[in-house]
């Protein structure tokens, strides 16, 4: 590609070409599932809008090209300039101002790279029909699942609902632990709850770009694709709410250094980010869409949503079998068979959780930053977080990282993250006074 920043052009029907030599083509041949794995579309029950379908597709593009263009192949190894070109159905929307506006921040404050989507119009798609039946059950309720313990605690939550329609758990496969998110689920079914409980499966694992090469390892992108996913399947099923569980802790994710500020700290729950992807859902969809996408634990620490698990009939057990890692050791090529690392921060946090809500953490992990013989690069993160945890953190730092939307109250995110560092504290004690009592 040139200098100037990489171009991708999403294929449509007709197999259009790009119009020059510097777009390269990408399109449903980019992932290495069947199409109709990656949509899902035989699970839905009634027709999905034009805008959801366009909005996936976006999404889709995005994703594809975050994992092709490699952030080493710029200068300051992060920042990149990517040209998307992408055919949608409701052309005139999205090439409104608010919703070209509403994605390029969204984009932006996802990866921190920058980005310019065109639009076509997309003609002649061939979209699979779907037999609708009356019996067919529609969900009331719609929300992400991927076997982590966020969003494990709200199904359980919902799933004990009063509530005859059923609750859509929308997952999408984790390459080597998908028997883990499929165990993870059954503990949801096992609670027993008179409410119906349907799993939603879908795929989005890229194919190879053609060089040879390894993708680009960040992927910032991926929590908007899994958004996308579900908002598409909520519309299908005529419901009205996306939930994306995930702690508020981790949602607004304060970085534990000044190198890990802004993108360079996954913000796909921030509540600037729920924001923005809403103000577009309302600008391509029309006046006649209601739907949103929130966060049911935007104001709940990781313990306090541990809490709230066992509190809906989960047992440490089921809690303990979730995912929680960013680099689960199950991905790695050759990796030993155990989802969670230990080292990463999300690990940690979700120890401290667990810590907080049942006294204890049977959770197999691969290492444990503090213990003898860790490799001292793998521990990055466990003493970031004893430096962070040794300063005051104020509502100046929340702040200055990612902007929050106008409807959050800084104050009580601010507790959010307060609370939280007490619970990671207390991992710290509990930790040193091991090792104090290992070396007596």
């Amino acid at each position: 590609m040139t200098g100037t920043g990489h171009a991708l052009w999403w294929s449509g029907p007709r197999g259009d070409r790009p119009r020059d030599t510097r777009w390269t083509e990408i399109g449903e041949e980019s992932f290495q599932e069947k199409e109709r794995r990656v949509t899902g579309r035989h699970h839905l029950p009634g027709p999905v809008p034009d805008w959801a379908e366009d909005l996936f597709r976006v999404a889709r593009a995005a994703f594809i090209a975050d994992k092709y263009v490699r952030r080493t192949a710029v200068p300051d190894r992060w920042t990149r300039r990517i040209s998307l070109a992408v055919p949608v159905t409701e052309h005139e929307r999205w090439q409104s101002a608010a919703a070209r506006r509403h994605l390029a921040a969204l984009l932006r404050i996802l990866t921190g790279d920058l980005w310019n989507v065109e639009f076509r119009p997309l003609t002649d798609n061939y979209v699979e029909e779907v037999i609708v039946s009356p019996e067919d059950p529609r969900a009331s309720e719609v929300a992400l699942f991927s076997g982590g313990l966020d969003s494990l605690s709200w199904a359980a939550t919902r799933a004990r609902a009063d509530d005859p329609r059923p609750l859509l758990l929308v997952m999408f496969r984790e390459i080597g632990l998908l028997r883990l998110q499929q165990r993870v689920y059954k503990a949801v079914e096992h609670l027993g709850g008179q409410r119906p409980v349907t799993l939603l499966p879908m795929s989005q694992t890229p194919a190879g770009d053609g060089t040879g090469q390894r993708l680009e390892t960040s992927s910032r992108t991926r929590g908007l694709l899994y958004a996308a996913g579900a908002i598409r399947a909520a519309t299908a099923h005529g419901a009205d709410t996306v939930h994306i569980p995930e702690n508020g802790q981790l949602a607004l994710n304060p970085p534990l250094t000044p190198a890990r500020s802004a993108a360079c700290s996954t913000r796909s729950v921030h509540p600037w980010t729920l924001g923005r992807l809403n103000a577009l859902v309302a600008a391509v969809s029309g006046t006649g869409s209601v739907l949103r996408v929130v966060n049911p634990w935007a104001r709940l620490t990781k313990g306090e949503v541990c809490e709230a698990g066992r509190e809906a009939g989960l047992t440490p057990s089921d809690l303990e079998s979730t995912l929680s890692c960013s680099r689960p050791p199950a991905r790695r090529s050759g990796g030993p068979r155990i989802a969670n690392c230990g080292v990463c921060f999300p690990c940690l946090v979700r120890r401290s959780g667990l810590l907080h809500a049942n006294g204890t953490d049977g959770t197999r992990y691969e290492a444990l930053p503090w213990s003898k013989g860790v490799p001292f690069d793998r521990c990055t993160d466990w003493r970031a977080l004893q430096r962070w945890l040794l300063g005051r953190y104020t509502l100046t730092d929340l702040l200055t990282d990612t902007p929050l939307p106008p409807e959050a109250d800084p104050a009580e995110a601010l507790d959010v993250i307060n609370r939280g560092r007490r619970e990671l504290a207390r991992l710290l004690r509990i930790t040193e006074a091991a090792a104090t009592a290992a070396a007596a």
